[in-house]
């Protein structure tokens, strides 16, 4: 078991890895980063992810529940600090990709790229009933869960390394309630981390899917298409 120590400890794992920004403009992301600023701020808030779980002072998480607590507190502090995920705790290795919804239970609709006022769709959009449920497409860190993001509605974040790569994987208009994961917590493929929706800005009921490499957003399809296995 890893020590409190060593789980806060800042050995990025990919340097300046930021969270995708999602706009308030409807259901698509702006991809952003700021690597100066981070830089600036690295002492700064590396402070403030250890004084927010000092408390434990030398004590060592050793149950499960110790140690996602510790994660979960890791995670948050960073997060609030703007600091990436990987600075609070090791993004995973993904070694494979799994399609996000069952075969069968979906039928794609809006793709990367399609029309929206003043901007383009980052995602892939799996038209499906309310309540169809939602896997993890590769292992990762969540670093986002909450029950309402501007027009995203209910949407979970999760960090991974593919190929050496940050890849950011976004599930939006998922169902009230629903969510199964929060931040901190590490998921494996195919898990399971809530059902389809319809929050935010969208007609209908679907999973908006969005696949960010390096903080850049890219056709969700090809890539998966490519990496599935």
């Amino acid at each position: 078991m890893k020590a409190l120590g060593a789980v806060l400890a800042v050995g990025v794992m990919v340097t300046g890895t930021a969270l995708p920004v999602l706009s308030p403009g409807g259901d698509h992301a702006v991809a952003t980063t700021d690597l100066a600023a981070s830089a600036a701020q690295s002492f700064t808030a590396t402070d403030t992810i250890r004084a927010q779980i000092s408390a434990r002072g030398a004590f060592a998480a050793t149950t499960p529940e110790e140690i996602k607590e510790t994660h979960a507190r890791a995670a948050a502090a960073a997060i609030a600090a703007g600091m990436p995920l990987s600075s609070a705790m090791d993004i995973p290795i993904a070694d494979r990709v799994v399609l996000p919804m069952a075969a069968g239970s979906y039928t794609y609709t809006d793709g990367f790229g399609a029309s929206r006022p003043g901007r383009s769709h980052l995602g892939q959009d799996f038209a499906a009933a309310v309540g169809t449920p939602i896997n993890a497409a590769m292992k990762g860190c969540v670093s986002r869960s909450t029950e309402s993001y501007q027009g995203y509605g209910v949407t979970i974040q999760i960090e991974s390394i593919v190929d050496g790569q940050a890849v950011s994987t976004v599930y939006s208009h998922m169902k009230y309630g629903t969510r199964a994961v929060e931040v901190g917590d590490c998921v494996e493929a195919g898990q399971y981390i809530g059902d389809v929706g319809s929050t935010g800005y969208v007609f209908g009921s679907c999973l908006h899917f969005e696949v960010h490499i390096n903080t850049v957003p890219i056709d969700p399809k090809p890539w998966l298409a490519k990496n599935v296995g």
